[in-house]
């Protein structure tokens, strides 16, 4: 009975739960929003709450008086800046002279080509609009004797009805109408902040509670997260509204324009609507510069200023900090703005960001929504290797060599070859014996990589460079010089053409190191290379084979050279092979290795020792 209620069981997909997040993120708006602005709010001043409780005061007094300071601050400028705003608006009348001068100079002249065009237009359109054709002297006099007579109405009169005076408190009424909602939402917000406030560890307990014990480290990292993230955020974006308040006042001021820490102020609040408000914000000084200058150069630089300082915050400046400290990426922030804006409206706007911050932590510690950090992050998508394959099957040999450059600003050619270029070919060898690659894609991925390595020959890294692994068994600076054996190693590929790749970088680094290295073509015949090429008995053969289909070659081959030459020292190196290293060493029978490793740092590890002594496996960390 178990068995069948559990087949009759199905998982709910990723999109049917976003679906129904957003519809009720869409219908609950009108609790929602508030909400979200409290809970933005509480953030901000919790720290504050936090200090005075710390110095020995309750928490519902330090609630009260942070509130209370903060109400009073927001009012106190409001009153402010409204009592300038009057004193601008009762300026105006005394700038009229200029504004009739503005409004003349922007009318089109009739004097040139362009402007005698544009009166022969309007005479055109009034000779349409008259459609008896009549002139419009004569159809102005036939309209006034027509006045003249008495006439009866055709129809019947119309009634006009006529509204009461209105008293004293209906005009109050009409008054404060309009700013009923705006103080009711006000209201309900302060009140979900104060008890937020007061609340704030029961609230979080709660939560705690509500996704269970069980889960307890997750979600205290999601809110630690969650709460970090956020609130550099908020420091951030005051920090630059602030500062971009004062560069634009203070330009204002010497441009001339009166009120001019006014507008800065003004521009500083509206830059938290994202996008618009700088627009409202700018546009201000820019119309009173208009009316109180005679020229236009004033205006031209309020333009200016405003149009340059947003461009260098907005392109410069805000993708740099807020990118690197909420984890979102630049044109997810964009994708965000847009998507709360149509959901909530202006509010939305404005809370975009804190909002997405807590989607991007949702998607990390929810595996169910793991695609939202994915779309949203700013962390790299793909791996380098994934990047590197990516780009080659796309052909595109200008990206691949991109990606090569950008891991090279801050790795050795070594990690290169063990972290990129060898899983890249492993991801493409896997492809390949799928049927997954066509013919024309292999043979430019082959080629490619090889250009890449031919273009690595004598590639040194940058002076002053110290992106050097300490795991590295040889600085590429400071080549070691050759034993006086005259030990040669014969890198020799197992199968394939990605075999013979692999080996020509372990050739390409050893002869770095001051080592007579040989690598040899795949398809090969293997009598052939061994008579090519007689094995002394200080020599080393390294089978280079790369997965998957890697052991069964380089198995074949080891039994032919230890049948050959029993005493000569042979290394199969399985590029990645991330099994147990003794059981593949073991499958091997009667003819095994004398070592097997699955990297090219340890196999230049083994390889540099004096007397092929084994040295501890290197270690080559993972890229992240």
């Amino acid at each position: 009975m178990t068995r069948d209620r559990a087949s009759t069981t199905f998982r709910i997909g990723p999109l049917p739960i976003l679906a129904v997040a957003v519809a009720t993120l869409y219908f609950a708006r009108a609790i929602l929003i508030p909400l979200a602005f409290a809970l933005t709010l509480t953030l901000i001043l919790s720290p504050a709450v936090g200090w005075l409780h710390r110095i020995r005061i309750g928490r519902a007094p330090a609630v009260f008086i942070v509130v209370l300071l903060a109400v009073g601050t927001a009012g106190g400028l409001a009153w402010t800046m409204g009592n300038q705003l009057i004193d601008v608006a009762n300026a105006l009348p005394n700038y009229r002279q200029n504004i009739d001068r503005k409004i003349q100079a922007m009318r089109m002249p009739t004097r040139n080509a362009l402007g005698r065009a544009a009166q022969s237009v309007q005479e055109i359109g009034k000779e349409l609009s008259n459609p008896t054709g009549a002139p419009p002297a004569t159809a102005a006099r036939s309209h006034a004797a027509r006045r003249a007579l008495p006439t009866q109405p055709d129809g019947p009169v119309p009634v006009q009805v006529v509204d009461q005076p209105r008293n004293g408190l209906q005009n109050v009424g009409d008054l404060i109408k309009p700013f009923i909602a705006p103080l009711g939402i006000t209201g309900i917000v302060l009140i979900f902040t104060v008890f937020m406030l007061a609340k704030k560890e029961d609230l979080r307990n709660r939560l705690l509670r509500l996704v269970g014990l069980s889960q307890l480290n997750l979600m205290t990292q999601a809110l630690d997260d969650a709460t970090r993230r956020i609130s550099r955020y908020l420091l951030l974006q005051f920090l630059v509204n602030a500062a971009f308040g004062l560069v634009f006042g203070t330009g204002l001021y010497f441009i001339g324009v009166p009120y001019a820490f006014l507008w800065g102020t003004i521009a500083a609040l509206m830059r938290l609507v994202p996008y618009v408000g700088i627009l409202v914000a700018g546009a201000l000084p820019l119309v009173l510069s208009l009316v109180v200058f005679d020229t236009w150069t004033p205006p031209l630089l309020v333009m200016g200023l405003g149009v340059g300082l947003e461009l260098i915050t907005g392109n410069l400046v805000e993708p740099l900090l807020y990118g690197a400290h909420t984890g979102i990426s630049s044109l997810a922030i964009l994708v965000a703005a847009v998507f709360w804006t149509v959901l909530w409206g202006p509010a939305g706007l404005v809370l975009s960001t804190p909002l997405t911050v807590c989607l991007l932590v949702l998607g990390r510690y929810v595996p169910q929504l793991s695609f939202l950090h994915v779309l949203l992050g700013d962390e790299p998508v793909l791996d380098p290797q994934a990047q590197l394959y990516q780009r080659l099957l796309a052909m595109d040999s200008a990206e691949a060599r991109s990606v090569v450059d950008i891991f090279l600003k801050a790795h050795s050619r070594l990690e290169l070859y063990d972290l990129v270029m060898i899983p890249a070919l492993t991801l493409a060898e896997q492809d390949r014996h799928r049927g997954a690659i066509d013919a024309a894609r292999e043979e430019f991925l082959f080629l490619s990589v090889n250009e890449l390595i031919a273009e690595l020959s004598d590639y040194q890294p940058p002076a002053g460079d110290t992106s050097e692994s300490e795991n590295e068994p040889a600085p590429e600076t400071a080549p070691i010089e050759p034993s006086g054996d005259s030990r040669r190693i014969l890198c020799l590929p197992a199968f394939d053409q990605a075999d013979e790749i692999a080996a020509a970088m372990l050739a390409q680094l050893l002869e770095q190191q001051g080592n007579v290295a040989l690598s040899f073509l795949a398809g090969s015949n293997f009598n052939e290379l061994i008579a090519l090429v007689t094995p002394g008995p200080n020599d080393v053969i390294c089978i280079s084979a790369l997965p998957p289909y890697a052991l069964a070659p380089a198995r074949k081959m080891c039994k032919q050279i230890k049948a050959r030459y029993p005493a000569i020292n042979v290394v199969v190196a399985v590029w990645g092979f991330t099994g147990d290293s003794e059981k593949a060493k073991a499958s091997f029978e009667r003819t095994r290795p004398d070592q097997l490793f699955t990297s090219l740092g340890q196999t230049l590890e083994y390889i540099r020792q004096p007397n092929g002594e084994l040295p501890a496996p290197a270690v080559v960390e993972a890229y992240k």
